[in-house]
């Protein structure tokens, strides 16, 4: 059914170059990866749109570490792990604690301006959800991925061993026979191109274009699940699919974030009746686990027969809101509502995928000289349920490790390959493109959503199955190899959830409401051998 390449080359046809890495994503991940790497190796970051755009461009929460007086990495690993369900890796988020504070440290050296207060301007720290303590760093109030990514690009563009291609689709991954990567075929400017590398690295963020609802940008189209998927690597987790509880909804307004933070400085959830109503639903209120949270919001909205909840912050001080979230008040402001004295309406929104391209403790998958970094892995630390603004972090401490590994591969033997001449496949037209994702997209959400049952996931997977046809044909536009990448993962994804029999972090049976011990293990796909299940 997949395919092994989605476009129809021939080894002529494609310009070729060679560097040191290739790096594929631009986000916090992409930036600094290639950063640490180019002291010591040349390295081609290519960019599906602008250097900026990215889903770390749009984080507003902040970053963890334990870095305050009275934490520690002990206390963070302990949150991580209760947040992560029984799935984390326990030596990856080990790694994470243990190395995060030092390379925020890095990041501030590298230019990255932190919120300060006091009189002495030590680092403001905020507290999220499932947090025991306030170790959350956070820029211009609520623009922390904004804040890092213009720091990063900013020495990424001024770094001679570092070239950007902008505009760049990268297309497949071209591994020898041995399996071993050695570069990648991309379009640029009408152009085919294969970049030969000794190694290549995956940061190309995650899959929220799947559903219809999303506070991820036009770009996260499962393009690094997909390609990987396709030369052979492990994809692990994909039935977690974090939803961000609290996204803005009213009309006129696209989908916006409202960040974690805002319940983190006390704001409460209200149902239509204006009731306040997490209370009844966890101990941490509020700030309980995001999967939590959004559930109980979607129980809310089904009782009152509503279509949101309201988030309410106007106890709090003006000034305080306006000077620790100015991109959510501004934004809210500008379609009438104002934070200080109107509650928000929200509901949950797909936000971030748990699983991804299955990597070790130094971001190598098994594909030889593949890695992968932030989102597209599956490093192991966020296990079935990730801690709020443990994403940057994870990037940053993984992205260090890569550079690290990647170093001894430079030393190695590495014979460059032709572009291998595949069979001549002939495209298939593809009318109203943007409808059939559209379709896909309202699938995600109405079946494989917040909440899911053996009916709705074998529904889904019905409807797909529709378009699976579409999967062995070769195609020539990005557009469409977006589309083939998103229907690849939602299938992996959508049948991940039919498999777990269970309800445990992201993931959410109505017909399996428990967890199950017998579900500690992770669900592996891998392309021509199909599903493997392998113990914690």
């Amino acid at each position: 059914m997949f395919a092994r390449f989605i476009a129809n080359f021939t080894p002529e046809q494609a310009d070729v170059h060679d560097t040191d890495v290739v790096i594929v994503g631009t986000g916090i991940a992409g930036l600094y990866t290639a950063l640490k790497i180019a002291e010591y190796a040349d390295v081609v970051i290519l960019c599906k749109k602008g250097l900026t755009e990215s889903n770390t461009n749009r984080a507003q929460g902040g970053i963890a570490a334990a870095i305050a007086e009275g934490d520690s990495p002990h206390l963070h690993r302990e949150d991580t792990l209760m947040a992560g369900a029984g799935l984390n890796s326990i030596a990856a988020v080990d790694v994470l604690v243990h190395e995060g504070p030092e390379l925020v440290e890095d990041l501030i050296r590298l230019g990255t301006q932190f919120d300060l207060e006091g009189e002495d301007h030590h680092l403001a720290l905020t507290k999220e959800g499932a947090h025991s303590r306030r170790r959350i760093l956070h820029a211009n109030g609520d623009a922390t991925g904004a804040e890092i990514v213009r720091a990063l690009a900013a020495q990424v563009r001024k770094n001679k061993r570092i070239q950007v291609i902008e505009n760049a689709f990268a297309i497949d991954l071209i591994t020898a026979e041995n399996g071993s990567c050695k570069g990648l075929l991309y379009e640029h400017r009408n152009s085919l191109h294969y970049i030969r590398s000794k190694a290549t690295v995956l940061a190309t963020g995650g899959a929220g274009r799947m559903y219809r609802y999303t506070t991820n940008p036009d770009v996260t189209t499962a393009d690094g699940f997909a390609m990987a998927y396709r030369a052979g690597a492990q994809l692990e987790d994909l039935e977690f699919i974090q939803f961000h509880p609290t996204v803005l909804v009213y009309p006129g307004a696209p989908r916006f974030l409202i960040s974690e933070a805002v319940r983190g400085e006390g704001a409460v959830l209200r149902n239509a009746a204006g009731e306040r109503f997490m209370p009844a639903y966890h101990a941490l209120e509020e700030l309980a686990p995001r999967d939590i949270v959004a559930r109980a919001i979607v129980s809310e909205i089904e009782k009152t027969k509503s279509t949101y909840v309201y988030l309410d912050i106007t106890h709090q001080p003006p000034e305080l809101i306006k000077s620790r979230f100015p991109t959510i008040y501004a934004f809210c402001l500008n379609y009438g509502l104002d934070m200080t004295t109107d509650w928000i309406p929200v509901a949950p929104a797909q936000h971030y995928a748990m699983g991804g391209v299955k990597t070790d403790l130094y971001g190598e998958t098994n594909v030889r000289r593949l890695f992968a970094c932030g989102e597209v892995s599956c490093s192991g630390v966020h296990g079935a349920n990730r801690l709020a603004s443990n994403s940057l972090s994870e990037a940053i401490v993984f992205g260090k490790r890569i550079a690290d590994r990647v170093r001894a591969f430079l030393d190695e033997p590495c014979e460059h390959i032709d572009l291998p001449r595949v069979p001549t496949r002939y495209p298939s037209p593809v009318e109203m493109i943007e409808d059939r994702k559209l379709h896909l997209q309202k699938v995600m959400v109405r079946y494989v959503g917040v909440k899911r049952t053996k009916e709705s996931l074998e529904r889904a997977l019905a409807e797909m199955g529709r378009l699976a046809p579409m999967l062995s044909h070769a195609y020539s536009e990005p557009s469409e190899w977006e589309f083939i990448n998103l229907l690849t993962t939602a299938m992996l994804t959508a049948q991940a959830a039919l498999l777990r029999e269970e309800s445990r972090g992201g993931h959410y049976r109505n017909d399996f409401p428990k967890q199950d011990e017998q579900w500690l293990k992770h669900i592996v796909f891998q392309h021509g051998i199909g599903v493997i299940e392998e113990g914690c």
